[in-house]
């Protein structure tokens, strides 16, 4: 919260800055327009001037905030670790994490009493230590934000080239925030490689691929069955196929493919104005919303049907009611991906095949879905990627049981749910149960990525260029 209110003030500061250096811009246009000098030798506009001032300013003061919100907390933990006299030094690294947890629970209110009496008598030692660092960080920044913001305001002239030096930090900055998100894609997939390894060392990679049966919980006894657990994952592979590329993409090709046909070859414009929106709007809502539809609307319904079909052990629980519900979430995609598509082709090809006496029916059949079947087709894998990495609707209405069936009306999970039902709770990272969402993650992400590549190449590859 200190931080925080730090950051409104440099972010205060910067504006009068700002405001401060676009007047002294203003003022050398209007003596140099009103004197003997000619007009061009003021270089930038004042707005420039002002963005030089504010951004030489704000820069070094976020620089200190944010590097102080990283490591700020860790100063103050050493410092406070290292009063403790000998005996008291936490033994191991957890320990130390579970008693700073402690202390920052008790001081923040999370925590109405101590467990442990060390952590009740560092409690306020901790609240004035990073009371007193956070305050001599504020100053800092606000410091050099005053000092740069001055040194910049002293560079202002009429010829000084204000304009060039803002975009070049402009592009600093845009080149910057570019390597953070490289980075963290990075960082992401090295975290799940490097876990993925340890998992492999515990479990075999064939086993993991190829195995029929998914039983990751730990047995309580030696002699139990499946005392070790089982990590075969193809049921959960496959779980995720069913429902997220044949169940789902079964209900959402056809009514976005559809639906886009109409909206573009059919419907009135002034109609097609209230229906694309609306139609839009699906993406929109949360999954949890299409969760709890699946669960209390969808479910009972195809359970419902399963049991007017003879199956008497049908489950609440069925990869077809959370297909289903999928495959209406992601008709947006689909819709909006051939929708663009079927806008794209030109305009006179239509019109040529209305001309040599073909229907409606039939342009759109032989000649303007052919032409934009690259489009479709790589919206369809986009509109996939999205089906296989979705969690909520399959948690809420398909269950957890890692079944490997083809019956729509059967429970059936996914590598999602297993994901989130792995890391639920306050897990040990060292073990094969825990260690195993790492590798599903892997999995689903190589998954997604190769999904993504091929829908990106159908396109760039059978895109037709039309004059």
């Amino acid at each position: 919260m200190r931080l925080l209110i730090a950051l409104l003030l440099v972010l205060g500061l910067a504006g009068l800055a700002f405001l401060a250096g676009r007047a002294r811009g203003e003022r050398m246009a209007v003596a140099a327009a009103g004197g003997n000098s000619r007009l061009g030798t003021i270089h930038s506009r004042p707005v420039h001037h002002g963005a030089y001032v504010a951004l030489l300013a704000l820069a070094p003061a976020l620089i200190v905030l944010a590097g102080w919100s990283l490591i700020g907390d860790r100063f103050v933990e050493g410092q406070l670790i290292g009063t403790l006299a000998p005996a008291e030094q936490p033994a191991s690294r957890n320990d130390r994490q579970a008693l700073m947890n402690e202390v920052r629970g008790l001081v923040s209110g999370d925590l109405p009493t101590a467990f442990n009496p060390l952590a009740a008598r560092l409690a306020p030692a901790y609240a004035a230590a990073s009371a007193n660092a956070d305050l001599l960080a504020g100053a800092l920044a606000v410091a050099l934000l005053c000092a740069g913001g001055l040194w910049g305001y002293s560079r202002l002239r009429p010829d000084f080239r204000a304009r060039n030096r803002v975009e070049r930090l402009v592009r600093a900055v845009l080149l910057l925030t570019s390597v953070v998100a490289i980075l963290t894609t990075f960082g992401i997939v090295l975290s799940l490689i490097f876990e993925s390894i340890r998992f492999f060392r515990l479990v075999s990679p064939v086993e993991f691929l190829t195995g029929l049966q998914w039983s990751p919980q730990t047995a309580l006894r030696a002699d139990q069955v499946g005392a070790s657990g089982a990590f075969g994952a193809v049921p959960l592979f496959w779980g995720t196929i069913f429902i997220g590329a044949i169940i789902a993409m079964a209900v959402a090709i056809p009514l976005g493919l559809l639906s886009a046909i109409y909206l573009t070859q059919y419907a009135d414009p002034r109609l097609r104005r209230w229906l694309k929106p609306m139609l839009e709007l699906l993406a929109g809502v949360p999954t949890v919303v299409y969760g709890f539809f699946a669960a209390l609307t969808v479910a009972p319904l195809v359970r419902s049907l399963a049991v007017a079909l003879g199956m008497t052990d049908a489950s609440s629980d069925s990869a077809l009611a959370a297909g289903l519900v999928m495959g209406i979430m992601i008709v947006p995609f689909v819709s909006s991906m051939a929708d663009d598509a079927l806008t794209a082709v030109p305009s006179s090809m239509r019109d040529g095949s209305l001309a040599m006496g073909a229907t409606m029916s039939e342009t759109v059949k032989k000649v303007m879905v052919p032409a934009a079947l690259p489009g479709i087709v790589g919206g369809v894998l986009l509109a996939v990627s999205r089906a296989i990495g979705e969690t909520m609707i399959v948690v809420m209405a398909a269950g957890l049981a890692a079944n490997l069936t083809a019956n729509p009306f059967s429970s059936v999970t996914t590598v999602t749910t297993q994901i989130v039902a792995l890391l639920t709770g306050d897990q040990e990272f060292d073990s094969a149960k825990t260690l195993s969402a790492f590798a599903l993650g892997l999995v689903l992400f190589i998954m997604t990525l190769i999904l993504n590549i091929y829908a990106l190449a159908v396109v760039k590859r059978y895109r037709e260029a039309y004059e």
